[in-house]
């Protein structure tokens, strides 16, 4: 692996731990505004990934994918804690809570793609140099891997946030039957999402060319 595999390696981390660390952050920002401080108390409603790091979905799993040359980084973050009693409405937050997240992710994405056009058309307009490639980079990493994170999480199984969604609009012999398949949960969003991505791959593609049309 050499020096600019290294540099490209840590901007995708970079992006990652930042996506991560607004995704949980989230969470507990509404969980509290929902009435129960648990997140809060723990310090969980903070961008500062040391309060979010999982050592092995954060820490070791990224690194062996960097290391192993497997071309993108994977992994999670410790799940944000709620207490459902402390909740004003027991039935609706965990929902809001649950989209809390995804929708984070989005608005980061968002931002990114608003800041990556602004840059585009400064250095089209000559107020701004041309910029390293690794600027470039780092910004459709903002983009595709908050996408990516936002998209992945609804898929609507347990452990993900999708199933919180899906459990508010299901009856109680159907939520019972989603939790039963809780343990083959990130199994079953794993397969999912090869097709799920594929079928979502030209949205990927009109954001990037939206964002950074080079």
């Amino acid at each position: 692996m050499d020096v600019n595999d290294i540099a490209i390696y840590v901007i995708y981390y970079v992006c990652f731990l930042f996506a991560l660390s607004f995704h949980e952050a989230a969470h507990g920002a509404i969980a509290y505004r929902c009435g129960d401080p648990s997140a809060k108390m723990l310090g969980r409603v903070t961008l500062n990934p040391l309060a979010h790091i999982d050592p092995i979905g954060t820490v070791l799993l990224p690194i062996l994918l960097a290391v192993s040359r497997s071309g993108f980084v994977f992994g999670w973050a410790k799940p944000v804690p709620y207490n459902p009693r402390n909740l004003r409405n027991q039935r609706r937050d965990p929902v809001l809570i649950a989209l809390a997240g995804p929708v984070s992710n989005l608005l980061i994405a968002a931002f990114f793609v608003g800041v990556s056009r602004i840059l585009v058309t400064s250095i089209d307009a000559g107020i701004l140099p041309a910029q390293p490639e690794l600027v470039y980079l780092f910004l459709i990493s903002m983009i595709t891997i908050n996408m990516v994170l936002a998209f992945f999480n609804i898929i609507p199984v347990p452990p993900l946030d999708g199933h919180h969604v899906l459990m508010y609009f299901l009856p109680i012999s159907g939520q019972r039957a989603l939790e039963r398949i809780g343990p083959f949960g990130i199994l079953i969003a794993v397969i999912a999402a090869r097709p799920l991505f594929r079928l979502l791959a030209p949205l990927f593609d009109a954001v990037q060319s939206f964002a950074l049309p080079l």
